[in-house]
């Protein structure tokens, strides 16, 4: 374990606070995120978490050893749109037998699952340790791991859930201190979300645990009858399976702290009688696109897909590890506006960067503690940046012998927070294609037009020099990679 692990600090939702972080074994310290739904593929939106905790998770391992810590982040297959899916596409294999519930939703949702996959690889985020799928913890496992009708049977036992009109619900009124998390008490709460308030209910904030399948629906068998589990149970099933009772981090979007939080907590704290469920619980900001809210009705609706693979946003596509660094750039905490603009910027930041860092043949042996320190306070990424704007500068100045320190320090730092140290590549055609297009601004003495292009292709790192050509004296432009 690092020295520099002592000096962690991170803001906890449940205190509202930024506190020390202390973990419960230093040598397997324990982390659960929320993972995505597939029953589409992801929009940009939701990698804005993944990437978030990626850089935790990088700096976990940097802090205390990259077998000391244990990442687990879900794939939630169940799910009533899912389950909609696996019946019309396999409903009769399903009836016959001859494809088990599991498999014909494996095979409904195998295909945005294998593009989440994909999309956050060319993020640049490593994988986690443990990916678990929901509907393979929903019975009770031969490996004796956790299991939602498990948990649910011992809510039931212990007075904090009842079962009502075919659905086992979580009595909230129950657990005394129940809010903690959304700060927000009994009187206040509506029912969850996925949740109708009806008269069945003790009380409207109580939640489904499990609700009844119609014969055309997919389920599984249980006590309570042949059913399926709520959104909830199926989060705390999956951390406690892998990460036990109580661990040490518990990560997603703001827009979860309530009610899925708040109902994760709830359940397993009651059916496993501890005092919390996590002790640090993180969220990241909203994300806005181009200053609104992102909707489908709006047209500013994108997946990480459409904007590593098709021109809808800006006119062009966009490098992976551009769209991690505009994600970066904000602080986790903060809400961001997700803009061409921003992107442009990050472009633009990471090609200085990779240029300085092209300086060293290869990366330094330690990150520099100013990073790691800098990524302590919260993940304060900002701070981290200006360090690395800092070597570059330092990199690019250098005009000693020897090693290029910096740059091997700036190197290594860009690996490290999950960003590609190949040599940086240049587009011979595009750059040829944007000179033409120069000399033709020249050639109609629009010099403001011409200076912009020269201006934005230096800061890529391609310097311009006009000339003329010897023999037929006509204005010629080379180029170069500046270093």
């Amino acid at each position: 374990m690092s020295d520099a692990s002592k000096g962690l600090r991170l803001y906890n939702t449940l205190t509202r606070t930024k506190e020390g972080f202390v973990p419960i074994d230093p040598l397997d310290v324990r982390m659960y995120v929320c993972g995505p739904t597939v029953y589409d593929f992801a929009h940009i939106g939701n990698a804005r978490p993944v990437i978030v905790f990626d850089v935790l998770f990088r700096l976990l391992r940097h802090l205390y050893g990259e077998t000391h810590v244990t990442y687990v982040r879900n794939i939630t297959d169940v799910d009533d749109k899912i389950n909609a899916r696996a019946l019309r596409d396999f409903g009769g294999e399903i009836a016959s037998g001859t494809l088990s519930l599991n498999e014909a939703i494996r095979r409904v949702t195998e295909k945005t699952a294998d593009q989440f996959h994909r999309d956050v690889a060319t993020l640049g985020c490593l994988e986690p340790t443990v990916e678990p799928r929901a509907t393979e913890f929903v019975e009770p496992r031969a490996d004796g791991k956790a299991d939602m009708i498990t948990l649910i049977k011992r809510l039931i036992e212990r007075g904090h859930a009842y079962v009502a009109a075919g659905e086992v619900l979580f009595d909230t009124a129950s657990m005394p201190d129940y809010g903690q998390l959304s700060k927000r008490n009994l009187d206040e709460q509506q029912a969850g979300a996925r949740i109708a308030v009806d008269a069945h209910k003790k009380n409207p904030g109580d939640f489904v645990l499990w609700k009844l399948s119609s014969p055309e629906e997919p389920g599984w068998q249980s006590p309570w009858g042949r059913g399926r589990p709520g959104w909830h149970i199926e989060c705390s099933a999956m951390s406690a399976a892998y990460l036990g009772e109580v661990f040490d981090i518990h990560g997603g979007g703001l827009d979860l702290i309530f009610p899925h939080h708040e109902n994760e907590i709830a359940q397993s704290r009651c059916a496993h009688g501890t005092d919390v469920m996590a002790n640090v619980w993180m969220h990241n900001g909203f994300l806005q696109v181009e200053g609104q809210k992102m909707s489908k009705s709006l047209g500013n609706f994108y997946s990480i897909h459409e904007l590593l693979e098709t021109e809808t946003f800006g006119g062009r596509r966009w490098p992976g590890e551009v769209l991690r660094l505009a994600m970066l750039m904000t602080h986790y905490r903060e809400p961001i506006d997700f803009s061409v603009r921003k992107l442009e910027e990050a472009e633009n930041t990471l090609r200085k960067w990779k240029r300085a860092s092209d300086l060293a043949p290869a990366a330094g042996s330690q990150v520099p503690a100013e990073v790691v320190e800098a990524l302590s306070d919260d993940l304060a990424t900002y701070a981290a940046f200006q360090q690395l704007t800092q070597l570059a500068g330092e990199a690019t100045d250098f005009s000693g012998a020897g090693e290029n320190g910096a740059a091997a320090s700036l190197k290594t730092s860009l690996a490290f927070l999950g960003f590609d140290v190949g040599a940086a590549k240049f587009d011979e055609a595009a750059i040829a294609e944007t000179i033409a297009r120069r000399l033709q601004f020249i050639a109609a003495k629009n010099w403001a037009e011409a200076d912009r292009i020269r201006d934005e292709l230096l800061a890529q790192g391609v310097q311009l020099k006009d000339g003329k050509d010897p023999v037929t004296g006509e204005r010629v432009t080379t180029w170069e990679v500046k270093r």
